[in-house]
């Protein structure tokens, strides 16, 4: 091959690869944004129910991020139910201690009180 072809032929795959990239970036900027506003907005509900701080509210803004975030990877992941139910109790219980870190004992327990109902209203609903 000649080098002229080959040149031409890296320079087209630097602009698919580049191209694939801005998608990319694109598309998760424009969910984290989305991600972003609903934890805001979930954040400042628990913020009235539970009574917390600002400082409460930020870290529990952040945990819902994180956690959303590593719960749809597991949700969309190609693997059977099974583990995939296996891999959403674990994260759970990963992110009800973190929770705990800067709740007070009475704002946790009526988070996961309200947090167990939520389904039973869905399905009621």
């Amino acid at each position: 091959m000649k080098v002229k072809n080959r040149i031409q032929l890296l320079g087209l795959s630097t602009i698919l690869v580049g191209g694939f990239v801005l998608a990319q970036v694109y598309l998760h900027n424009k969910n984290s944004k989305e991600i972003k506003e609903i934890a805001s907005e979930i954040a400042l509900e628990w913020n009235e129910k539970l009574g917390l701080t600002p400082e409460q509210t930020k870290k529990l803004e952040a945990t819902i991020i994180e956690f959303t975030i590593l719960k749809n990877e597991i949700i969309n992941s190609n693997r059977s139910q099974k583990f995939i139910i296996r891999d959403l109790q674990t994260t759970q219980q990963r992110e009800y201690k973190k929770l705990k870190k800067f709740l007070t004992s009475a704002q946790f327990t009526a988070y996961v009180g309200v947090n167990k109902k939520i389904p039973n209203q869905l399905m009621d609903a």
